[in-house]
């Protein structure tokens, strides 16, 4: 019967030890992975949520300047269409 207890333990212990083994192979496999996904993402020219977020703001104001200097120009120009048609109809 010891024999029979020993030879239970060792199994147990090698079974033990393989599943430890491979759950510890299973834990470096994933960080590899995620390291690989890491290293391939940051070298691609992707920017963060705020830096986007900065940028679209900035097209925004500049839009919306862009308009402001747009019906300047536009009044300026009528202004300018006004003062000139006297003149040729005088001529």
């Amino acid at each position: 019967m010891q024999t029979q207890n020993r030879i239970f333990d060792d199994l147990a212990k090698f079974v033990n030890g393989a599943a430890g083994t491979v759950a510890g192979m299973g834990r470096e496999a994933e960080a590899s992975a995620r390291e690989r996904a890491k290293e391939w993402i940051g070298g691609l020219d992707f920017v963060s949520r705020d830096e986007f977020e900065a940028v679209k703001a900035m097209a925004a104001a500049a839009r919306d300047e862009a308009d402001v200097l747009k019906a300047r120009l536009d009044a300026l120009e009528a202004k300018g269409a006004k003062k000139a048609a006297p003149t040729q109809t005088q001529a």
